[in-house]
């Protein structure tokens, strides 16, 4: 008997893994909130319940690489190495735009992650019939 027609017949798969389909707005919107983040892909990406390497795919599709690195290292250029602390006893003003700035970032979180809900709690076969 052939090893490789036995081995064959017991790697198939009873049932293809199927993944969630993420509409052109939520990927946009999940984009957006790693680029005002200043946090790890990774990270933002387990917060929205999506692979990394998919939101790396819709950053990179979206703004392109070269961007992406421009975009990174203007805000480690911006930060100049102060404190947050420092930062808001010395400049009120700053310390209010910083916080109305994570209001929006926590606004814009909140949206996609119901939208996130939304579609990971859809029944799977309804977008089939």
């Amino acid at each position: 008997m052939d090893r490789k027609g036995a081995g064959s017949e017991e790697r198939t798969p009873a049932m293809p893994k199927t993944h969630p389909v993420y509409d052109e707005e939520f990927r946009r919107n999940a984009v957006e909130l790693l680029m005002d983040s200043r946090r790890p892909l990774k990270r933002v990406a387990e917060e929205l319940g999506v692979s990394a390497n998919s939101l790396r795919s819709w950053r990179d599709r979206l703004f392109g690489k070269g961007r992406v690195a421009q975009a990174a290292e203007s805000r480690e250029s911006g930060a100049g190495g102060r404190s947050g602390a420092s930062l808001a006893l010395a400049d009120p003003a700053a310390e209010i735009r910083r916080l109305q700035r994570e209001n929006d970032y926590l606004r814009r979180q909140r949206e996609i992650l119901k939208k996130a809900m939304g579609i990971l709690s859809e029944d799977p076969q309804s977008g089939m019939r």
